[in-house]
């Protein structure tokens, strides 16, 4: 039964989210284009190549120039030295894909800010693995 109907409570949810009105979904587009838009400029300003989504509220990272065989350990070393957190990107696909990181910007404008700040020299705070 879990594969072929929906449960209840998330019915439920749809049925309030609908009822909040058009007003509300103009905000929340408006919001997220503002946030995306900042991180798109400021990752092009770094020279990192991404995606450019289409509705979704994360950015894909192309990392090859780093020359890591594995997306996990850019995230963990991007962590320790950048102080940037992302996902690894091959965790999104079912092809072994692992020349990307994952950046999420449904997030306060400030903590974008900050981490696109982080994120500058990112070219000389990261090891290369060529």
């Amino acid at each position: 039964y879990l594969t072929v109907g929906a449960a209840s409570p998330l019915q439920e949810a749809a049925v309030t989210g609908l009822r909040f009105g058009d007003g509300y979904y103009t905000w929340l587009r408006d919001l997220y284009t503002d946030r995306r838009d900042l991180m798109l400029k400021g990752l092009r300003d770094i020279g990192l190549r991404h995606t450019e989504p289409q509705g979704a509220y994360y950015i894909m990272v192309d990392i090859s120039d780093f020359g890591y065989a594995s997306d996990t350990e850019f995230c963990e070393d991007l962590a320790k030295y950048v102080g940037v957190g992302a996902v690894p990107g091959s965790a999104f696909f079912h092809e072994n894909i692992t020349q990307y990181m994952r950046l999420h910007f449904a997030k306060n404008r400030e903590t974008l800010e900050e981490a696109l700040e982080r994120l500058q020299g990112i070219y000389q705070k990261m090891p290369v693995k060529k």
